[in-house]
């Protein structure tokens, strides 16, 4: 009796770790670099790396520049570093792509600091 509750609490854990692993196969591999970004689909994964080289008027707006060109990055407060960083610091900027119309920018949801 002990032995089948037993598998009943553990079977869900099982299944969800499954499940956690996510999709690997063709398409799911994250954008690294602008020029790739600048032609990927909306919500593609984004990993770059390179630098914030300034603010877009008030907004939450940056332009991310790394060695294949320059996009407009969105990175809300609260997904900044708690380490202040300027246009020399190098980052990884984790999000996915956002198409609209006539353009494409990056929403950013984790900024790292890279020494």
């Amino acid at each position: 009796m002990k032995a089948r509750y037993f598998a009943l609490i553990l079977a869900p854990l099982f299944s969800t770790a499954a499940l956690a692993a996510g999709y690997t196969g063709p398409g799911a591999q994250s954008v690294t670099t602008v020029a790739a970004a600048k032609d990927a689909a909306d919500d593609t994964p984004v990993v770059l790396q390179g630098y914030v080289t300034k603010k877009i008027n008030n907004d939450d707006k940056y332009e991310f520049k790394d060695n294949t060109g320059t996009i407009t990055v969105e990175i809300d407060d609260e997904d900044l570093p708690p380490t202040p960083f300027n246009d020399k610091t190098k980052v990884k900027l984790t999000g996915e792509v956002e198409k609209h119309l006539m353009s494409r920018e990056v929403d950013v949801d984790i900024v790292e600091i890279i020494n």
